[in-house]
């Protein structure tokens, strides 16, 4: 009797076995999510951000440039503009040329990396080569950003002082759209790039004010003695 009792008992003994589709045992088996690299928007955002801000700068500096020796609306304004088109002739160029030889370099590095993979020195698969020619830098695109980037930079000045007869009016018409738009890209950038938002703003801030400042007295020094 004792021996069907104990018969009895251990067929009684369940066993629960821990459900892989719980939600705590998932929670568990379930590793770190991985975070965006930010280092991947390095190259369009440097354009961008670049572009821009030279527009920016080096336009309104023309621009209060020739406007401390003449207080012609139009003189302001072409001048502008003319630094409109040269710099985004100039960037998109420089930008095309600097990312060409960047992308020259990968592909003979890629070209080395191959070879030796034949003789038998490396191991990659057709995966891989498929990966690295997608992270190629692209010139096109790089130079489109740049010329693009300044010209919406350069605009900021020019419509500031389009409609503006007034020289006083108009010069600080241009110095705080300047101002703003300094910030705002300064900001733009620093949360693109997750970089801390208030020193990135003041940089950009303060450099563009220098730039204006420089600009105006130098022309205005020259223009007082010279012409």
């Amino acid at each position: 009797m004792a021996s069907n009792h104990n018969s009895s008992s251990l067929n009684d003994i369940k066993v629960t076995l821990p459900n892989p589709r719980d939600p705590i045992t998932s929670v568990q088996l379930e590793g770190p999510e991985p975070e965006f690299d930010y280092s991947k928007r390095s190259q369009w955002l440097r354009a961008a951000v670049l572009g821009a801000n030279d527009g920016l700068v080096s336009t309104a500096s023309l621009m209060m440039g020739v406007g401390s020796v003449k207080q012609d609306l139009k003189a302001m304004i072409l001048t502008g503009f003319a630094g409109l088109v040269a710099g985004a002739c100039s960037m998109a160029i420089g930008e095309f040329v600097s990312v060409y030889s960047q992308l020259d370099i990968e592909l003979a590095q890629m070209k080395r990396d191959k070879e030796g993979a034949a003789d038998g020195q490396m191991d990659k698969g057709g995966d891989g080569d498929n990966g690295e020619e997608e992270c190629l830098p692209n010139p096109l695109q790089a130079a489109s950003a740049s010329a693009l980037s300044f010209s919406v930079g350069a605009m900021v000045p020019l419509l500031a002082a389009s409609f503006i007869r007034s020289y006083r009016a108009r010069l600080g018409a241009v110095i705080a759209a300047v101002t703003v738009a300094l910030v705002a890209f300064g900001w733009i950038g620093a949360v693109l790039g997750k970089a801390p938002v208030l020193r990135s703003s003041l940089r950009v801030l303060i450099g563009g004010w220098l730039a204006m400042a420089i600009t105006f007295g130098l022309t205005k020094l020259i223009g007082a003695n010279a012409l």
